[in-house]
């Protein structure tokens, strides 16, 4: 999406942007920015809309017929009116933690017992992976953890660059989520831990292992046949 600013840049916390639409006084559209809507199993960015001087609190942001939609808590905006975007950066700063995470917890899973990732939920409180494993052995897990701790150490740098959707699934381990593929749009956003994982992914990361501070396993659960839920959260 050429209006979302944070496919590019996930550190930008303000930006400037010009009200494209209003529906029922709250669900407001602008030509670009940099809230992050829900999608992806990632929660949602909060923060404001600054007109002048009169905030316009931002309480969630979805994605709609392909458009970036902020609610906001009060009425008062108009199409044509210019706006500064601030992001809740607390809230946004974590989820980029646990999201980076994930991808370095699913590329550990999968390397060392070609787990696939059936599902997950990241929000600043609490986030959980699915896989599909055939062993339920809280030891392994937490060995697992133990490694990812012992690379976020190594600090590999994150990057993200853009790949025509062919040549992308042609590199073995791409896709690492069970049953789905990456949309159907001819330019995939890649998301890239320096020699350790690279995925097509449209959400925000942080730039260096080291910035996600410790992993720690919160809980395991058995979910049926083949299918385990691991709670995990980061410190620091």
């Amino acid at each position: 999406m050429e209006n979302a600013l944070y496919m590019d840049n996930c550190y930008l916390k303000e930006f400037e942007a010009t009200v494209e639409s209003v529906k029922d006084d709250k669900y407001v559209i602008l030509d670009k920015t940099a809230f992050y809507p829900l999608g992806g199993g990632v929660a949602y960015d909060i923060g404001v809309l600054l007109r002048n001087d009169e905030e316009f609190p931002v309480v969630y942001v979805g994605k709609f017929d392909d458009k970036i939609s902020h609610e906001v808590s009060k009425p008062g905006l108009k199409q044509g009116d210019k706006v500064i975007g601030i992001i809740n950066w607390e809230k946004r700063y974590k989820l980029m933690k646990l999201h980076t995470t994930a991808h370095l917890l699913a590329s550990i899973f999968h390397n060392k017992s070609n787990a696939l990732i059936t599902g997950g939920k990241i929000e600043p409180e609490k986030a959980r992976m699915d896989f599909s494993m055939e062993n339920f052995d809280r030891a392994i897990i937490d060995d697992y953890c133990k490694l990812a701790n012992e690379l976020v150490q190594k600090n590999a740098p994150v990057k993200i660059s853009y790949m025509k959707r062919e040549e992308a699934l042609k590199i073995p381990d791409m896709v690492k989520l069970a049953n789905k593929m990456p949309p159907e749009v001819e330019i995939l956003r890649i998301v890239e831990i320096e020699g350790i994982d690279r995925q097509a992914d449209g959400g925000c990361h942080v730039n260096s292992l080291k910035e996600i501070g410790t992993i720690e396993i919160v809980k395991v659960e058995n979910k049926g046949k083949n299918n385990r839920r691991v709670y995990y959260d980061v410190k620091g």
